[in-house]
């Protein structure tokens, strides 16, 4: 459907991102996140899954992005399409940006955020992506003010023209949260970067 390709396509200069970002204390969130609640009120009709106990939200904007381990806050724009049909980019190292066409962070099937790795030398808002873990969480606060946090399950980097469409917007039977930047070699003659990094996360609880 929509790969994040020209994710870099503005980068001026590339970031040495071989080196830790990773805090040795993660910032710790405003609030603790409380025990799940799941919204029986959007729950599809039909067999008894643990995916339809998971906690869910209606759908609310994304306003801020919290990420406690890289010691990470930004707020959130709206993201479109390009007349190409590629997925806009934020137009700057912050902030980060939600893609409009996906769930907003909470509800249903994959809420989809991405951010660069870098912006004219200095590192963007998803620099340190590529060193989150599983377990790792995710903080989304909520036009409505409510809070939807999300915990990593997996961390994968594929090279842009193999990029998993489907993975990342295809359909799910949870809430889920995907957060794409750049990585990889940095090709001079384009001044792009060759790979993408993706974060997938499921939220654990809201609040």
């Amino acid at each position: 459907m929509f790969a994040a390709a020209g994710m870099a396509a503005v980068v001026l200069l590339p970031q040495d991102i071989s080196g830790p970002v990773r805090l040795d204390v993660p910032v710790a969130v405003d609030a603790a996140p409380v025990t799940l609640t799941p919204d029986t009120s959007t729950r599809v009709p039909g067999p008894t899954s643990p995916a339809a106990h998971s906690p869910r939200l209606p759908a609310s904007d994304p306003v801020r992005v919290r990420i406690p381990a890289l010691g990470v806050t930004s707020r959130i724009m709206h993201l479109g399409l390009e007349r190409d049909g590629s997925m806009e980019v934020p137009p700057g190292a912050y902030p980060v940006g939600w893609y409009d066409r996906s769930p907003t962070p909470g509800q249903l099937g994959p809420a989809v955020l991405a951010g660069h790795v870098d912006w004219e030398g200095e590192p963007g808002a998803f620099y340190g992506l590529r060193e989150l873990r599983v377990a790792d969480i995710v903080v989304i606060d909520r036009a409505d003010g409510t809070v939807a946090t999300f915990r990593v399950d997996r961390v994968e980097e594929h090279p842009k023209d193999d990029f998993p469409t489907k993975d990342v917007y295809g359909d799910i039977d949870h809430a889920g949260l995907r957060l794409i930047t750049c990585g990889g070699a940095f090709d001079e003659d384009t001044g792009d970067y060759l790979d993408n990094v993706i974060v997938f996360a499921s939220l654990t609880a809201t609040g």
